[in-house]
């Protein structure tokens, strides 16, 4: 597509390092979108779920053509479901916990193992490979901070080469958004 920009779908499972790259694994494809396909991919983040109709109003194409790339972009995988945002804070108190991790070891395999036992555990609700002085942050909630305690020494007990960790008990919530993809996906005009 000319005067598109390329974007790269994630998913959890999707691959099975979240983010170690190495020498001999395949780089991601990429799959070219442009300007109309930004503006869907916006008014589904905005409002999730929406009819026909309604997306094509929003993106300004008409109901077939806004149809078709809507159904393209989903089967390339760039929307990977729609998810309602509940203030589960309004319900109950929980225990939420940022954890760095960082392993003994770094083989492939050590990242393999940690990051499939990872995707098994319920209370981690998001996981992420970094680069600098630790290799994991994990987002975790819990009933409890003694539930915390428990998913911390199963992960211990687990071998999983866990080297050392740092736990940072979030008190409150400051902001928590989505990305203006409009603004990430096109280079300013000078």
């Amino acid at each position: 597509m000319a005067g598109g920009v390329v974007a790269t779908p994630r998913s959890c499972g999707a691959s099975s390092s979240f983010g170690h790259h190495d020498e001999g694994q395949e780089p991601m494809r990429r799959i070219g979108i442009d300007a109309a396909d930004v503006r869907i991919l916006c008014a589904l983040q905005q409002h999730g779920q929406l009819s026909k109709t309604k997306l094509s109003e929003l993106v300004n194409l008409s109901p077939t053509p806004c149809w078709i790339r809507f159904n393209r972009l989903k089967k390339e995988g760039l929307i990977r479901g729609y998810h309602a945002d509940i203030a589960v804070d309004k319900i109950k108190n929980f225990t939420k916990v940022v954890v760095t991790v960082s392993l003994k070891e770094h083989r492939k395999t050590d990242f393999e193992r940690f990051e499939k036992h990872i995707c098994q555990v319920d209370e981690v609700v998001e996981c992420l490979a970094t680069g600098g002085g630790m290799d994991y942050v994990l987002k975790v909630v819990t009933r409890s901070l003694v539930d915390f305690q428990q998913v911390m020494d199963e992960l211990l007990s687990a071998e999983l080469g866990i080297d050392r960790y740092v736990t940072y008990i979030r008190t409150r919530e400051i902001k928590s958004s989505q990305p203006d993809l409009a603004k990430l996906m096109f280079e300013p005009d000078n």
